[in-house]
């Protein structure tokens, strides 16, 4: 924690390989991120997929802070069902929370930690896609913090937004969490280190992430008349 940099709170391998007092508490942090940034609204600003991606190339330094584990893929599996869990976890909070306020979230002024545009985009997605929004919006930024709190808004029978809360959950960790760690291998096979660049990844998740949602933005932008 020396010589700390308020900038590195936008690296997610800040948070992956964060050391408090000779403990490496990476693996809660990345728990508690997952969840907040699936339930909380506050926490769609948190970084998502990079993070899982680069959880799954430390995947091992991870998990050994909880249980020595000998097999790579169970390591891996492991990793990937904490993460589906928190994710899992995360949603149901934002589903309840948007079941018992969504009329004050309408209605609620815009904030630093609360954008209200963000909200409507959301449910405009939701209404366009159905409990399959659920699904999509996992991997994609802010709209994976909105949908399940307008799930809960729009009253989604609980049983489909559990279905699709539980099949979104382990499709996301463990497709990104997987991707990140067997990528990491084959690329060090041909001997480049992905955790020497670590900086092009996150921009490069950033942009494959944000690129449909920014798309979708400017699609639905008024066009002005001469």
């Amino acid at each position: 924690m020396n010589n700390f940099d308020w900038t590195q709170l936008l690296n997610p391998e800040f948070y992956i390989t964060l050391n408090v007092g000779g403990i490496q508490i990476g693996l809660y942090i990345v728990l508690f991120i997952v969840f907040a940034e699936t339930g909380l609204f506050a926490g769609f600003f948190l970084p998502g997929d990079s993070l899982l991606f680069l959880a799954g190339i430390y995947s091992r330094d991870l998990i050994e802070n909880m249980v020595s584990i000998e097999s790579d893929f169970i390591n891996v599996v492991l990793l990937s069902v904490l993460v589906a869990i928190a994710g899992i976890i995360g949603n149901t909070v934002g589903y309840w929370f948007g079941a018992k306020s969504g009329y004050y979230l309408f209605k609620k002024e815009d904030t630093f930690w609360f954008k209200k545009k963000y909200l409507l985009q959301s449910k405009d997605f939701f209404e366009k896609y159905g409990g399959k929004a659920i699904i999509f919006a996992r991997f994609l930024p802010i709209f994976r913090t909105f949908a399940p709190i307008v799930a809960g808004i729009v009253s989604m029978d609980k049983q489909k937004f559990m279905f699709y809360n539980v099949l979104s959950s382990f499709l996301w960790s463990f497709i990104l969490i997987f991707s990140g760690h067997y990528l990491y291998g084959v690329f060090l096979g041909f001997g480049i280190d992905l955790k020497e660049h670590i900086e092009f990844i996150v921009i490069g998740i950033v942009l494959i992430s944000t690129l449909p949602v920014l798309f979708k933005l400017i699609k639905k932008r008024p066009v002005e008349k001469i």
